[in-house]
């Protein structure tokens, strides 16, 4: 059945190209969100230059417009109407097709909107609809319909979808879909659905080709990546194993693990395999038990404590990275000072910190005592301080040693400088030949910016 739709979209794929024979078509792509939207956009890219369209970087000189959406955050959505707003004028001028696809398109006040007040859209997809898309287009293109292709249930699994990576030298693979968790503050589940794990064969036969492709750095990427579920036992941590003798891979990480699923036989594949990072992204969202319990986050902040220690006893050259929500409703003082001593504690290497914002359809949006908005930014504030000065202090154990550095590319800011991540995935940057590039190699750290370090070719 998989293969059989995947075979139908590659013939809608080749219909559209035989449309577009001769033309010179152009597609802009804006992605919102997270890397499993990124790596969703891949697939979009894969199947629209397949079809015949070239990637621009400009709006207003597209032929096709897409927008691949995240509902994490109420700015997303400010986001998203607003170029929408600049596409209708594209629409206008060129006729350019307007597609919107992504986790908002499963949010029916969204969508609601979208048909009152934007109806001039062309093609709306889902999560779980994603792989129809050379087939929604084909039916705008031949007949000219409006297409709205959104389903409820959780969607199948499927692949051999065309990919188009945007890097040569680091590569995401989804390894999961969807979560069981149902966080208050989160609209995850209910947009991307419940748990389903891909077959290891696929996730390990993709990274196979990757590895051929020249890849150095894989991202094992799941709303849930530890809770990985290959069946016949066979778990997350079989996985880092598998994925770590793959030949010519260099670097292996992983985005986003669960606390409650950190299991000791993922830290021993950790221990055992210098391919893996050496920094763990270990979510923390906050301090408090309190609020912890109001997440639904299903640990407490001792049981959090608990569990870095561990690591850190076990592998002691690991650090951490976390991310952390200020704000959330009924956060009291004490809440939030709490939060602020797991920082202390734990003396992350990296801090992603979110205001707090209202989701609807989230338990968390329900609750009586929202946080006023300057106490909100107050405490962020405090949180960011202390940050800052914890990643300044961490930043001099790593003048005058030597670091194993993959080399990414030119630096963004400065095209003369290369720039590279350690294996605790601090930014370096250096004077360097361009073909050093996608190549391991040891700098010794010679200066240090608050959000990068400065070194030489060793």
């Amino acid at each position: 059945m998989e293969n059989y739709e995947i075979e139908k979209q590659k013939e809608y794929i080749k219909k559209i190209k035989k449309i577009n024979e001769g033309k010179t078509l152009f597609y802009y792509i804006l992605t919102m969100g997270c890397q499993l939207n990124e790596n969703d956009s891949e697939k979009l890219c894969g199947m629209l230059e397949e079809m015949g369209y070239k990637k621009c970087e400009n709006m207003q000189n597209a032929d096709l417009i897409l927008f691949n959406t995240c509902c994490i955050r109420e700015n997303a959505e400010d986001k998203l109407f607003g170029k929408v707003g600049e596409a209708k004028k594209v629409k206008e001028e060129n006729g350019a097709i307007i597609a919107i696809g992504g986790c908002m398109m499963q949010e029916k006040h969204i969508l609601e909107k979208l048909n009152k007040s934007y109806s001039f859209y062309d093609v709306i997809f889902g999560t779980h609809t994603l792989h129809k898309f050379p087939e929604d287009l084909y039916k705008v293109l031949e007949k000219k319909n409006k297409i709205q292709d959104i389903i409820d249930i959780d969607g199948e699994i499927y692949e051999g979808l065309p990919i188009k990576r945007n890097d040569k030298t680091k590569a995401s693979v989804t390894i999961m879909y969807g979560c069981n968790n149902y966080c208050s503050y989160c609209i995850v589940p209910y947009v991307r659905g419940r748990e389903r794990s891909r077959k290891k064969e696929d996730i390990l036969n993709e990274i196979k080709t990757l590895a051929e492709e020249g890849y150095k750095e894989i991202t094992l990427l799941g709303q849930n990546v530890n809770s990985y579920d290959g069946g016949e036992n066979y778990k997350f941590a079989n996985l880092l194993e598998d994925v770590c003798k793959i030949k010519k891979i260099e670097i292996v990480k992983f985005l986003s693990p669960h606390p409650k699923d950190f299991t000791d036989d993922v830290i021993e594949a950790i221990k055992n395999n210098k391919k893996i990072s050496r920094i763990i992204h270990l979510p923390l969202q906050s301090g408090s038990t309190n609020v912890l319990k109001k997440m639904n986050r299903k640990y407490t902040k001792e049981q959090y404590l608990e569990l870095a220690k561990k690591i850190k006893e076990k592998i002691p050259e690991v650090v951490f990275s976390t991310d952390i929500i200020v704000g959330f409703p009924e956060e009291e003082e004490k809440d939030f000072e709490d939060t602020l001593d797991v920082v202390k504690k734990v003396n992350f290497e990296q801090v992603y910190m979110f205001i707090y914002s209202r989701r609807v359809g989230t338990l968390a949006d329900k609750m009586e005592k929202q946080i006023p908005e300057e106490i909100k930014h107050e405490r962020f504030n405090r949180l960011k301080e202390l940050v800052e000065k914890q990643i300044e202090q961490n930043n001099q154990k790593y003048i005058g040693t030597i670091q194993e550095v993959l080399v990414e590319g030119k630096s963004k800011n400065n095209d003369q400088m290369l720039t590279a991540r350690t294996n605790t995935n601090k930014v370096v940057i250096f004077e360097g030949k361009e073909e050093l590039i996608n190549k391991m190699i040891k700098v010794k750290i010679i200066e240090d910016g608050l959000w990068y370090l400065k070194g030489e070719v060793s």
